[in-house]
């Protein structure tokens, strides 16, 4: 897949972010881009963005808005990036509900997604990439359930790679787990949550993070995992403002 002009690209999260730049990546190299997202404004300065990208207004985290779009425009790449932002908060300041946010949300669309794609299924060949969060390896002791939810994302694409070469779908499943980075809402929440709780500035803070992952930066790595062959591929990867990095 290393030309991707005829190649439909569908990005679930797109509207900001990181899955902004790596709807406009992929559309950039030629493939039919599907942005999903809730934002209606978000996805029409996307469209704006590239005459390439079309849209979809829609919670990722509904069953029926995964097998309505995935039936729709049976894509080549599935890109998952949507989630909640975290309830920024000690744990003993928590609730369940704000614990578990992520898990309804991050979780419920990795698997919702992830199973569609593997009971379609999608045709052999497809490429799906799983944007996770280096919190999953790290912790994040002031976002609740937000690491476990992401560690979990990694799991749910590693067990969808298996039942896909059980069944000899031709699927390939990646997890990518990038730093965090202030472009971004989620970021810059957690940014702003963890210079608070060590008695910085963001600014101190963030200048200590070191060169900065970008929209960008993301939308090229994706891109490069897209080309890259099936079996070269690892099953997850940490993602930095230096690229990918594999994981073991």
């Amino acid at each position: 897949m290393t030309e991707l002009d005829g190649t439909t690209a569908l990005v679930v999260g797109a509207g900001r972010g990181l899955g902004r730049g790596i709807a406009l990546a992929l559309a950039d190299a030629e493939a039919a881009v599907v942005g999903v997202a809730r934002t209606g404004g978000d996805l029409d300065e996307l469209a704006a963005a590239n005459g390439r990208i079309r849209t979809e207004t829609a919670d990722a985290a509904d069953p029926e808005t995964a097998w309505r779009i995935l039936d729709r425009y049976e894509p080549d790449v599935l890109v998952l990036v949507a989630g909640a932002n975290p309830v920024m908060r000690p744990l003993q300041h928590h609730t369940w509900e704000t614990f578990s946010a992520n898990w309804n949300a991050d979780v419920k669309i990795a698997f919702t997604w992830l199973r569609e794609a593997l009971l379609r299924p999608l045709r052999p060949g497809g490429r799906i990439v799983v944007v996770s969060s280096g919190a999953a390896i790290g912790g994040s002791p002031a976002s609740g359930g937000y690491a476990g939810a992401k560690a979990a994302q990694r799991f749910i694409a590693g067990y969808a790679q298996d039942e896909s070469d059980r069944a000899g779908l031709g699927l390939a499943v990646t997890a990518v787990l990038p730093k965090i980075t202030p472009h971004g809402d989620i970021g810059r929440r957690g940014i702003r949550a963890y210079a608070a709780r060590s008695g910085e500035t963001e600014d101190v803070f963030t200048k200590r993070l070191g060169d900065l992952l970008t929209p960008e930066r993301a939308g090229s790595a994706v891109l490069e995992l897209v080309r890259t062959d099936p079996p070269e591929l690892a099953a997850g990867y940490l993602l930095t403002a230096a690229g990918l990095t594999k994981l073991p």
